[in-house]
């Protein structure tokens, strides 16, 4: 019976940014619940290596190729998915960029970027996903948040805005959707090891502050994340809304 409280068979998740690093590692543990995929990424040759590798182990994929940033292809891969019969069932909100600059010599453009990436796009595809959700009486809505949705940290202004964003979205999908059997909750990732990260990773310097920094004394793997993934995912959390859960080997619970 606790088994089946995690089983995702027979539903369908959406996983923004999954044709690498976080997305693709929560992607496939969802996979491995049960779940058929919706990859999605803007670069086609990266998307269909990923779909094609999930796929040679025997899960269900579909391909979503969408710019995140692009409200009209957005609404468009949701027709698509309508028209094909695939009704999302979990929502995962991953795709993210980061930007580095000092915030007085941080060009408005790149704040927009950073801002629409971040944010405005976990909004636009919550907002297309609850819209069928809604009807359905059900519906799993995880946004990935971060470190800093909770603590700032210098150069990373627009990241930290983003993600504090994150946070309080997601109330704001409780507070709307809750009433409608969707839950809705965030995953705050600590210092993890991907692509986006691996020049920290090199940087000695840095390196030795996040491992001093962290309880874990070390960074985090993408995969550590997939429990946190499922759980909120699966029938398990019902009655779970409106949280963030943090996975960041403890940093944040300590000074």
């Amino acid at each position: 019976m606790t088994r089946q409280l995690f089983d995702l068979t027979g539903s369908t998740a959406l996983v923004t940014g999954s044709s690498r690093g976080l997305g693709y590692a929560m992607a496939t543990g969802l996979a491995e619940a049960g779940a058929a995929i919706v990859l999605n990424g803007a670069n086609a040759d990266r998307l269909g290596a990923a779909a094609a590798s999930m796929r040679a182990v025997g899960h269900t994929v579909h391909e979503a190729r969408f710019d995140v940033t692009d409200e009209a292809a957005i609404v468009a891969a949701f027709e698509n998915l309508d028209a094909s019969g695939i009704a999302v069932d979990i929502l995962v909100n991953n795709a993210g960029i980061q930007f580095r600059r000092p915030m007085v010599e941080l060009a408005t453009a790149d704040w927009r970027r950073v801002i629409e990436t971040n944010l405005t796009s976990a909004f636009v595809i919550g907002r297309e996903a609850a819209k069928r959700m809604i009807p359905r009486g059900h519906g799993k809505v995880i946004n990935i948040g971060s470190l800093t949705s909770d603590a700032a940290r210098a150069t990373v202004a627009p990241y930290t805005v983003a993600k504090g964003g994150i946070k309080m979205l997601t109330r704001a999908m409780t507070a709307e959707w809750a009433q409608y059997g969707i839950q809705a909750n965030a995953i705050g990732p600590g210092y993890m090891l991907t692509d986006m990260n691996q020049a920290l990773v090199d940087d000695a310097a840095f390196n030795a502050w996040v491992i001093g920094r962290t309880p874990a004394r070390r960074w985090g793997k993408p995969g550590e994340l997939i429990g946190t993934a499922v759980f909120l995912a699966s029938a398990a959390s019902d009655y779970v809304n409106g949280q963030i859960i943090y996975v960041d080997g403890g940093m944040l619970a300590v000074l």
